[in-house]
């Protein structure tokens, strides 16, 4: 079971999983042209940005979103939305202990 988050809606979903089947990519207009998601353009590009704010989306620029590893993985019920935090460590990989990403040395 996806574990949502309080400051979600029942659309966050929907828009989610069109994100994801359309190459991860979108805008609130291609959103709307769907039909998936019947509420007002004002409406989903809004919910867009709550999902921006907590991770799920990011904004690349004029009005375009893209998923993120952690919208994938809530769809998934990989990811607790309200904690903001990976279920069962399933996280994306991090680099070991001791090893320096800058130098990319041990």
């Amino acid at each position: 079971m996806r574990r949502s988050g309080s400051w979600q809606s029942v659309w966050d979903d929907r828009i989610l999983e069109w994100m994801r089947e359309n190459d991860g990519a979108g805008t609130p207009k291609k959103l709307k042209e769907s039909g998936l998601i019947r509420v007002s353009q004002a409406h989903i590009s809004r919910r867009c940005r709550t999902l921006a704010e907590n991770g799920l989306l990011r904004e690349i620029g004029n009005g375009a979103y893209v998923i993120t590893d952690e919208g994938k993985a809530y769809l998934d019920e990989e990811y607790d939305a309200e904690e903001g935090v990976y279920i069962n460590g399933n996280g994306p990989s991090e680099p070991s202990a001791g090893f320096d990403a800058e130098t990319n040395d041990v």
